[in-house]
């Protein structure tokens, strides 16, 4: 993102094996005005030209290759403006058998590290959890921010600071989004929920900023894979309920993987569609986004989703493996063979302020901590994954699990996941 428009200058990224020959590739330009936004403060005082975002596509990468990269402009004068040089690691093959680190966290935001005062000063453990993925990006492969991003709520200067934090993970690793009510909820705007969340940007600065692999941006749900693992990438912003678009897409998306090659099958999304012990959502009574799991958790079940993780409440929690609100595993840290459910963890952690937990112990609510964090999954192979949630304050593990299992474990017939026979041989 910068300064350059199309009549001004040609943006194109310059790139290569590393120690390679370099090629070139053209990158396109977007940009937004304010009419594009829905309401005020992002219309109003909240305002500021966004300049313009470059997207380009480096294709035909070969897997597991270490490659640079450069951002460049030719002026209309035929002098060239340059980034820095970046480095990245081309992703492994869909399927491919070797060590795969995933880091997933929501509901960041971004602080000033010299402690001045900003607008929506709220996300300071956004600095630490920042800090702790840079300082373990070796042993990182792709991130997942999984909604409410940085918190500009309308105040569009607020995007650069965040994506100047987070630059040197963005830049060097695989940095996925999802939507969440601080990016897109605005009243009669489309959005599921009727409030004001995003300040009027209404989905517009997320889905502009970054690329995902979506059909239509404005409807941000996607699959994308990494090696070993599918990820399934819901939009709660935009109804999932039985017989949407929605609804529809996480269907085809979980039923459409291989899992003899990618065995791994993860849910992501914003808000919690799962299982929750925050106070907000224990005082209704549903545990819960309302109708969340009640639309969800058969098609959960019937696909046999490992882990499905959320933003949104402010702290970490995590599940027995549960289908219909029953434990369906006892065991909290080794699970071998078919676990019968699916986990289902809050990462909500990522640096705006905590939330609450009620002060109701449920049966399936193994662990929960309030505070700041992350989770880390670490697949070995086809038959190990390992499991870890980080605090941001000094990166240690504070709560794990291993899954072992086979490929005839996946097969498995379970409650509600069971393909039809029939007796003829």
């Amino acid at each position: 993102m910068n300064g350059y428009g199309i009549g001004e200058a040609v943006p194109f990224v310059e790139w290569g094996p590393n120690g390679g020959q370099p090629i070139r590739s053209p990158a396109g330009t977007l940009t937004f005005d304010r009419n594009s936004m829905c309401g005020e403060p992002a219309r109003t005082v909240g305002w500021r030209d966004p300049g313009f975002i470059h997207t380009s596509f480096l294709k035909e990468l070969w897997p597991n290759t270490l490659y640079t990269y450069k951002l460049g402009h030719i002026l209309s004068n035929g002098t060239y403006v340059w980034s820095q040089e970046y480095k990245f690691r081309a992703s492994p093959y869909p399927g491919q058998n070797s060590l795969q680190r995933v880091v997933i966290f929501g509901d960041m935001g971004k602080a000033e590290a010299d402690g001045s005062n900003e607008y929506n000063d709220f996300q300071h453990g956004s600095l630490n959890t920042t800090k702790q993925l840079i300082r373990d990006l070796n042993n990182i492969d792709i991130a997942f921010l999984i909604g409410d991003i940085c918190y500009a709520n309308g105040y569009l200067s607020q995007w650069d600071q965040f994506t100047a934090q987070v630059e040197p993970i963005a830049s060097t690793v695989p940095f996925m989004i999802a939507s969440g009510n601080h990016e897109r909820d605005w009243p009669g705007s489309g959005s599921f929920y009727g409030n004001k969340d995003s300040g009027g940007e209404c989905g517009v600065l997320a889905e502009t900023m970054f690329y995902v692999p979506t059909e239509n941006r404005a409807k941000f749900w996607y699959s994308t894979d990494y090696g070993m693992f599918r990820f399934c990438v819901a939009d709660t912003e935009h109804d999932w309920r039985e017989g949407t678009e929605q609804y529809q897409f996480i269907e085809h998306c979980l039923a459409s993987v291989d899992r003899q090659k990618q065995p791994w099958l993860i849910f992501l999304a914003h808000r919690v569609l799962g299982y929750s012990s925050a106070t907000f959502y224990a005082d209704t009574g549903s545990f819960g986004e309302p109708m969340g799991r009640e639309s969800l958790q058969k098609l959960w079940q019937k696909y046999k989703v490992d882990i499905a993780i959320y933003g949104h409440a402010h702290h970490y929690e995590r599940t027995c493996p549960i289908y219909q609100n029953i434990c369906t595993n006892k065991e909290k840290q080794h699970y071998k063979g078919a676990m019968n459910g699916t986990i289902h963890v809050v990462a909500g952690g990522g640096g705006a302020g905590l939330a609450e937990f009620t002060t109701l112990n449920t049966k399936w609510s193994f662990f929960k901590d309030y505070d700041y964090g992350f989770v880390k999954l670490t697949a070995f192979d086809h038959s190990s994954l390992l499991f870890e949630y980080k605090k941001s304050s000094d990166g240690k593990v504070y709560d794990s699990f291993t899954i072992s299992r086979d490929y005839r474990d996946i097969l498995a017939c379970t409650v509600d996941s069971c393909p039809s026979t029939n007796l003829a041989s």
